[in-house]
């Protein structure tokens, strides 16, 4: 490649990188790594679990008695199977979770909460609001707020409708 063509591709990636859509993106993802950064370190300080261990918490207590299997977590949370398996692992052995084998499937392992799970969520979930009001709600006026999660609403929309 010559000297023209070269400078001709850097200034064209240049303008690429630099464009309003990627910048706009990038505010997002970054906004959004450094609120669950928020909300992970005052989990962990005020309550001992990590934000992955509220959201599993939060998903297990949603529905009293239902049964929710160890697959199923790792598909609504967009983990590994081993990845969940290691962090259910911990779970359990700080006494948050309880596995059992689902009465239809021997092969299927159930995950519920325990008394000792159901008070740390309690315990992060107000932590978690706390945080997500101050970092998430509070810099927007109220108008402001509905339209971003109307906006964002819209997003998760199309991109539900557009993965079927």
């Amino acid at each position: 490649m010559d000297a023209t063509h070269r400078q001709d591709d850097e200034e064209a990636a240049a303008r690429a990188a630099g464009s309003r859509v990627v910048r706009d993106f990038g505010l997002l993802i970054k906004s959004a790594t450094r609120l669950e950064q928020r909300i992970d370190a005052a989990l962990r300080r005020e309550c001992g679990i990590s934000h992955t261990m509220l959201e599993v918490l939060i998903r297990l207590c949603r529905q009293p008695g239902e049964e929710v299997s160890q697959r199923r977590l790792a598909d609504d949370l967009t983990l590994t199977s081993g990845g969940t398996t290691r962090l259910i692992d911990r779970m359990e052995a700080a006494g948050l979770v309880r596995r059992a084998s689902s009465p239809g499937d021997r092969r299927v392992a159930l995950v519920e909460p325990t008394a000792e799970g159901r008070t740390a969520f309690l315990s992060g979930a107000a932590i978690h609001a706390r945080v997500v009001e101050e970092f998430f709600v509070g810099p927007l006026t109220p108008d402001d707020y509905a339209r971003f999660t109307d906006a964002l609403s819209l997003i998760d929309k199309a991109l539900r409708e557009d993965a079927g």
